[in-house]
């Protein structure tokens, strides 16, 4: 779609949504709303610029804060009445002080096993006898290593066979002890994931 295109999809110059999502994070951060040129100004210096409807003028986000919203991409929604912008923030993006307009920290979900890894954080930190993890966390990081390797092994044989559940559940397994070790050793899977991209 040429700019000339984009641009035809603000009906007689009228503003439309502007969704504002991490690029790296997949966090919604802010909603704002842009005109035809809002949208050339944020291409053309690749900080977002929106259209201020307090202060009926074009406000690139950042210009008194210095919490520039650096542009990385966009793309329209499939009625083409909504922008999705993706974007790197410098600092945070709440007028507030806090990373989105939500009051939600700015950081990778990873889905279920970001919210497992909050678990053994919070079972390690609660220190229950009767937890598994505080048991396995009390033990110790070289009886925690143990484990996953144990893990580690059980999964290559599971692997070698044609039992697909067994693989699976050891598979399972060697994750969630994997997780211990990480938080054991005082990282978090978010450390892990950003050497994966910086292979990548």
């Amino acid at each position: 779609m040429t700019l000339k295109d984009e641009l035809s999809n603000f009906k007689d110059g009228q503003l439309v949504p502007a969704i504002i999502q991490d690029g790296q994070t997949d966090t919604v951060l802010m909603l704002g709303y842009m005109n035809p040129q809002a949208l050339e100004r944020t291409l053309e210096t690749r900080k977002v610029t929106f259209f201020s409807r307090s202060k009926q003028r074009l406000w690139t986000k950042g210009e008194s804060s210095g919490h520039f919203l650096n542009y990385v991409s966009h793309s329209w929604d499939c009625d083409r009445d909504t922008i999705l912008l993706r974007v790197t923030p410098q600092g945070p993006t709440c007028h507030n002080g806090t990373d989105t307009c939500w009051g939600f920290k700015n950081k990778s979900a990873y889905g279920f096993l970001g919210n497992l890894e909050e678990i053994i954080a919070s079972r390690v930190e609660e220190d229950t006898s009767n937890s598994y993890v505080a048991q396995l966390n009390r033990s110790g990081l070289d009886k925690i290593a143990q484990k996953v390797g144990e893990e580690a092994v059980e999964v290559v044989i599971a692997s070698k066979n044609t039992d697909e559940t067994e693989f699976i559940d050891e598979t399972a397994d060697l994750i969630f002890h994997l997780l211990l070790l990480i938080n054991k050793r005082g990282l978090t899977l978010d450390r892990i994931v950003q050497q994966l991209a910086k292979r990548h």
